[in-house]
């Protein structure tokens, strides 16, 4: 059967090699750039307006608010919609709303999502280190640390009884809450009991938790002044050139694609962040199914996704790591009907944890082994890798 990106029948002899002559090594035109707002957030009832740019001209409505307004995500500004609180010319707008330059566009507060509230569950816990103040569990990837702020956060000031919805099940505070009952930190509010910091869905290893508000404070001052050490293990496709490389770039939502970061927007724009990651390359293997290296990766920072959009900004996407670039399924090189390699999570670990016990003083140092998932993996290719073009340094 004809492809449909045939010329028709009668005129396939035709050649279209002038018109691609004429276009070859031509930027396409590109949509120009919506102005960002920093509108922060609003309180009840307060309303703020501004006018509808050139640059907004023929786009919807919720697709020009999400880019135009970096602080709040496109689920977010739905919302807003969805309650009545956007107004385009005065009258109340819709999602699809094509967007005319000139327009004046009124917010009124902020997103009211349904509240919500964590239950006990009884979830397996793999505990590393536990004392009366503080514990430190290895979480495994696929667990979400606490429900999303965009599911989970009630309205300031709001009333009414929350409800129980999937979204805020099956994640580590409600193994908490069945494990540690009565015993852990409300700093982190209701949805988030003695969470202290996160680990992405798919991310294994290491967290701390606190069980009282004093320990839950002193922690929050530990990491924002760097003097908690935390180390990954994380498998990159491709080789890095570098036995150590440190990364410098700024991290901040992706305005086109809402549930990623970017270092590609500047540093100075609104949500953009400092971030820095030390690369430390621990062993690279030339493969069957092509060549990765294994690195150890430490941070001062803790950017959301952090060392997945800084490996990606290096050229070497985490493996599994579809978000960012890595393949779904990774085919033999030279068979390629043979079975795929697929990995359903990041290849990315927190391995070691160290600090100061906020309470006693005392040195701790604690490590989290690969899980068995990646450590099945890492010794495949080690066993199936090209011998003569492997470099491998001992992991200490």
């Amino acid at each position: 059967m004809p492809s449909k990106n045939m010329l028709p029948k009668g005129q396939r002899r035709r050649s279209v090699r002038a018109k691609y002559v004429a276009t070859r090594g031509v930027e396409p035109e590109l949509d120009p750039a919506i102005p960002t707002m920093d509108l922060g957030l609003g309180a009840p009832g307060e309303v703020r307006r501004f006018v509808a740019p050139v640059e907004a001209r023929g786009k919807r409505l919720d697709f020009y608010l999400a880019q135009a307004i970096p602080n709040i995500s496109r689920a977010r500004v739905q919302l807003l919609i969805e309650h009545g609180q956007v107004r385009v010319g005065g009258a109340r707008a819709k999602p699809k709303h094509t967007v005319t330059p000139g327009e004046v566009i009124e917010i009124e507060g902020s997103p009211r999502p349904e509240p919500l509230k964590a239950i006990a569950e009884a979830i397996p816990l793999d505990v590393v280190f536990e004392d009366e103040t503080l514990a430190v569990l290895n979480k495994p990837a696929g667990m979400m640390v606490h429900a999303g702020a965009g599911a989970s956060e009630p309205e300031d000031g709001g009333d009414g009884e929350a409800s129980v919805d999937p979204r805020s099940s099956g994640t580590l505070v409600n193994a908490l809450l069945h494990h540690l009952a009565g015993q852990l930190s409300s700093v982190g509010g209701e949805l988030r009991p003695g969470i202290v910091h996160r680990l992405d869905k798919q991310t294994s290893g290491l967290i701390v938790v606190a069980k009282d508000d004093e320990t839950h404070r002193r922690l929050g001052e530990m990491f924002a002044e760097r003097e908690v050490h935390k180390t990954y293990l994380a498998l990159v496709h491709g080789h890095l050139r570098q036995d150590a490389t440190t990364v410098k770039l700024p991290i901040g939502r992706d305005l086109l694609r809402r549930t990623r970061m970017t270092t590609r927007r500047p540093p100075d724009a609104p949500g953009v962040r400092s971030a820095v990651s030390h690369v430390r390359v621990l062993e690279r293997l030339e493969t069957e199914w092509g060549p990765f290296t294994f690195v150890e990766v430490t941070i001062e920072t803790g950017r959301t996704h952090q060392i997945r959009v800084h490996l990606q900004a290096l050229g070497h996407p985490v493996v599994g790591d579809t978000v960012y670039g890595a393949p779904a399924s990774i085919r033999h090189l030279a068979n390629p009907d043979a079975p795929p390699i697929v990995l359903s999570r990041n290849f990315l670990h927190a391995a070691r944890l160290a600090l100061t016990h906020p309470r006693t003083g005392e040195p701790l140092a604690l490590e989290a082994a690969l899980p068995p998932e990646l450590d099945a993996l890492l010794a495949k290719l080690r066993s199936r890798g090209v011998a003569a073009a492997a470099r491998r340094t001992r992991i200490r």
